[in-house]
């Protein structure tokens, strides 16, 4: 049954009476075509998953490692404590301009609030970059380190920032593409430059102290130095945790005004 069908039923189901109840169930039909698109006819597909960062952190390992010998100890480890992370925050705002343009259909056919598309992809990611989390726990295992207490809420409050800055992230990038085709093109060229400016193939160990100071500026960076931190050690910056917290205000206010401003206008240019 599609989506649409799917959502004809749900409206029918609760009489038009409790949105609330059909929007969520909507979403809920999103995230799991979603999931099953991605898992369901792969029989790799989460090995698949897994293996975009475990292949990136073998490449800069034998790059940084073993050609230029940084001195880093567990260096793939250190690598992969943000390469997981980052392939969340990459893999969200890449895809993020096509939200509203990959479910033309839907949006043609059905009534509902458009920012359930960008909050069910968000999810989606989200959802992938949980499911990733025991293999990094298996290699925090592996390199005989610690399990830290800290993870119990280190890890939900991580996710919630993130979760929430990439939701606004994504209004804003889904709602401009409509109306600026470009700037799916100019996401990728940024993310690629953003990989480098943030301290993930690299540790902040490295940065020679000038420029220690302009890392809140890169909005990534707070998130991923707190992710290393707390899969590591086991602590969080709380200075970064604000930083971060403001990140994602900042983003979802302006998402949120970007898209109220400009919803009405979606079917004039679908």
């Amino acid at each position: 049954m599609t989506i649409a069908r799917r959502w004809a039923a749900v409206e029918k189901r609760v009489g038009g009476r409790h949105k609330i109840e059909s929007y969520r169930d909507l979403l809920l039909l999103l995230v799991q075509k979603e999931l099953k698109v991605r898992y369901q006819k792969n029989v790799l597909g989460y090995l698949w998953s897994v293996g975009n960062p475990l292949s990136f952190a073998l490449v800069y390992y034998f790059a940084f490692k073993v050609v230029m010998q940084v001195n880093v100890e567990a260096y793939p480890l250190v690598m992969m404590s943000c390469l997981f992370p980052w392939q969340w925050y990459s893999g969200a705002i890449t895809s993020a301009p096509n939200n509203f343009l990959t479910a033309v259909v839907i949006l043609k056919k059905v009534n509902f609030p458009r920012h359930i598309l960008p909050l069910a992809a968000t999810l989606n990611h989200m959802i992938h970059f949980v499911f990733t989390l025991p293999v990094l726990i298996l290699f925090v295992l592996a390199y005989q380190r610690p399990v830290f207490v800290a993870w119990l809420y280190g890890f939900p409050l991580q996710i919630l920032i993130q979760f929430v800055t990439l939701f606004g992230i994504s209004l804003i990038l889904s709602s401009l593409n409509l109306f600026l085709r470009d700037i799916e093109r100019l996401i990728h060229i940024l993310m690629h430059l953003a990989f480098y400016f943030t301290p993930i193939i690299y540790t902040t160990d490295l940065i020679p102290e000038r420029y220690l100071k302009l890392l809140p500026l890169n909005p990534a960076a707070p998130l991923m130095i707190n992710w290393r931190e707390l899969i590591l050690k086991g602590t969080l910056d709380w200075n970064y945790i604000f930083i971060s917290s403001g990140y994602a205000i900042l983003f979802l206010v302006i998402g949120w005004w970007i898209y109220s401003k400009l919803s009405h206008r979606f079917a004039e240019v679908i």
